[in-house]
């Protein structure tokens, strides 16, 4: 993906392919649907931290390819929103966190400006917030409105069941065969969103190969450092 001049990166796992959809089947349809047909009114995604909005993000992005630019603006608050300055060139603008610059003046406007770009162009906005558009407490009341206009989705949150099958579908995609067992095994001895889980099965993808170990119970115990159960 080009990038702009932005020092940004797609994180290699963030593909369609490794997001569990369990319960975000139509949110989850609809991206790939407006990546398919390179058309349509855009997203607003909204959801609390760890739930998948930044995932998803640079998954229509790694689809779209050269087509698109993904933005995380929590990075870029101090920051000139100059950088946004362009970004209506491309038929996909991916924003994360966009409520990050609220109650920033010359971001709000900088935010207003290209939303218009945008829809003169036939682009396509892709934003992701913790909460819908008039609940982000933007000063400007024309970039509520604006953002309004884009249709909403709440990313629900995985269950205790779904944790599991979407720690064994990122293990699968990095090559890694996680039983059932010892991704209940992680659940049950770490902090429950999927982030954190899944900063510990890279570390324990990074292990494995090096000790060339299957991802057995003991195996996560001693990675982890658990030499008994608590």
């Amino acid at each position: 993906m080009s990038q702009l001049a932005l020092p940004l990166r797609l994180q290699d796992h963030a593909v369609f392919e490794s997001f569990l959809p369990t319960g975000n089947e139509t949110l989850v349809a609809f991206l790939l649907d407006i990546v398919v047909n390179r058309k349509g009114p855009g997203a607003w995604i909204r959801g609390a931290a760890a739930t998948g909005k930044t995932h998803l993000l640079q998954a229509v992005c790694e689809r779209a390819g050269d087509h698109a630019q993904f933005l995380p603006l929590s990075e870029f608050v101090a920051v000139s929103p100059a950088i946004l300055e362009g970004l209506a060139n491309r038929p996909f603008v991916c924003l994360d966190d966009v409520d990050a610059v609220a109650g920033n003046k010359d971001w709000e406007l900088s935010l207003f400006r290209l939303y218009n770009a945008l829809d003169e162009s036939g682009g396509i906005l892709i934003c992701s917030a913790a909460s819908a558009p008039r609940d982000c407490q933007y000063d400007l009341p024309d970039l509520s409105s604006r953002f309004s206009l884009l249709p909403t989705f709440q990313l629900q949150a995985l269950d205790e069941s779904a944790r599991i099958e979407a720690l064994q579908l990122r293990a699968r995609h990095r090559g890694l065969e996680l039983p059932t067992e010892s991704a209940g095994y992680l659940l049950s001895r770490s902090t429950r969103d999927m982030a954190s889980l899944y900063a510990l099965l890279d570390k324990l993808d990074t292990e494995a190969m090096v000790a060339q170990r299957r991802l057995t119970i003991p195996f996560v115990k001693e990675v982890l450092g658990l030499n008994q159960d608590r």
